[in-house]
């Protein structure tokens, strides 16, 4: 129990440091980017307000404060858990951003579904059967989606099945004109179907690879040998030895992978019009948003550090050789 306190502590640390240096540096980017906020809220209205409105408007928003002082009084009311209203939707950023991940949960939880038990399958297999057509048609496949972007990925995907066949919905989270509450689950899993494919696709060729090279480092230990040696099949040392000794560097790849998942559904959404946290980030981007900006920043850290801390904590459960045990870099680190 103390060397999980430990463990815990350290890794709340450092993610007080992480998220302190990420939103700092995201802050010194969007001040300096050519964006100018007021334009990006206002577009052609700007054209027909006065300038004592346009006054009133960056006093509201604090747009007439220097940087820092932004900055500073940012930070103070984000560590009592008010992360300020966001410019382009006109409410709290912590609605905003409830909203919009409920919608980008479902995407994701299916796409890092998908991608990591298709993933281990394929990636075992090759390794078992190393050489073999079968392995062979696995890094062929692995390797070219490997190296393709996300968004054209997804508009081979809408083109060829939204457009084209008319076999899925090439856009939104629900039927247009039917009220979010109103959707039902198949619906949703319908309109859901293109874009989870899309970052699973992707997802898929990662762990695939990784997975098919822990197998054969399997097959070639001594314990391997031995069972062969004994008339053990290559299916049953892959099932009997190989699986367990895979198994943990699979998990650790992939709750490492959810910055990439992340990364990837914003493109994914904006190909599909998907109403979720990535489209929204999109958003925040292009308009200057800067408290919403900001504190998807900080969500994505949250997400991928819990991805990456859960990854850790499971390592016990998956092999009873780990113990929570933590080095003073905040790693857990091997006893047996």
């Amino acid at each position: 129990m103390n060397h999980m306190f430990k463990f815990l502590a350290a890794k709340l640390a450092r993610f007080a440091i992480i998220v302190s240096i990420v939103s700092t540096l995201a802050f010194i980017l969007v001040s300096h980017a050519p964006i100018d906020p007021i334009t990006a809220y206002l577009g052609y209205d700007r054209l027909q307000i006065s300038p004592e409105q346009e006054q009133q408007i960056i006093s509201r928003w604090g747009l007439d404060q220097p940087p820092l002082e932004r900055f500073t009084a940012w930070a103070g009311n984000m560590l009592q858990g008010d992360f300020g209203r966001s410019v382009i939707f006109n409410e709290p950023v912590k609605e905003v951003i409830k909203k919009r991940f409920e919608a980008s949960f479902w995407l994701m939880a299916l796409a890092w579904t998908f991608s990591g038990v298709i993933g281990f399958v394929l990636g075992a297999a090759a390794g078992t059967w190393r050489d073999s057509i079968l392995d062979r048609g696995i890094r062929l496949y692995a390797y070219i989606l490997a190296s393709t972007p996300a968004f054209w990925t997804g508009m081979v995907l809408l083109v060829a099945f939204g457009v084209g066949l008319g076999w899925f919905p090439i856009c939104c989270a629900g039927p247009l004109g039917v009220p979010p509450e109103d959707v039902t689950l198949s619906q949703r899993l319908y309109h859901l179907t293109l874009p989870a494919l899309t970052l699973s696709i992707i997802g898929i060729a990662q762990i695939a690879l990784h997975t098919r090279e822990k197998m054969i480092d399997v097959f070639q230990s001594d314990y391997a040998a031995h069972a062969r040696a004994c008339g053990e099949s290559r299916t049953g040392i892959a099932m009997r030895h190989g699986l367990r000794n895979i198994l943990l560097p699979a998990v650790t790849l992939q709750f490492a992978s959810l910055g990439e998942l992340f990364g990837g559904s914003v493109l994914a959404e904006q190909v599909f019009s998907y109403p979720g946290l990535g489209k929204t980030t999109v958003e925040a981007g292009i308009r200057g948003d800067v408290p919403l900006l900001l504190a998807i920043v900080i969500f994505s850290t949250l997400f991928v550090v819990a991805g990456n801390a859960v990854a850790d904590i499971l390592y016990t459960f998956i092999d009873p050789r780990i113990k929570a045990g933590v080095k003073p870099g905040g790693q857990v680190e091997w006893t047996g």
